[in-house]
């Protein structure tokens, strides 16, 4: 996720709102999920269990984490990536350029 504090938005709060609002219990069940899962493979290595099962585990985790993080990229193109682009300019490119990188750093 994102640190919203450190972007600077054109619009004031009271207009603008992120691409997940919709979805934010959506974002937020998922998270409370993997948290869940994160903790279950902290007690896996706590007793002891077997490595395969804990990659296993790890691997879920992993995937997990993924499809959020595609799933805001997604809600982000669709808002405020599109939004950017209506308005075009230096706006337009910095929200292309910021998306070109979250997918950069996504698949390394």
């Amino acid at each position: 996720m994102t640190d919203i504090a450190t972007h600077d938005h054109s619009q004031t709060d009271a207009d603008s709102h992120h691409g997940y609002i919709t979805d934010k219990d959506k974002y937020l069940n998922r998270m409370k999920r993997i948290e869940g899962q994160a903790r279950g493979i902290h007690k896996m290595v706590e007793d002891e269990k077997y490595c395969i099962d804990i990659l296993t585990q790890i691997s879920a985790l992993t995937s997990a984490l993924e499809a959020v993080a595609v799933g805001l990229l997604d809600d982000h193109l669709r808002h405020c990536v599109v939004d950017a682009a209506r308005l075009g300019g230096a706006e337009a490119d910095a929200k292309i350029t910021e998306a070109t990188q979250a997918i950069a750093r996504l698949v390394r």
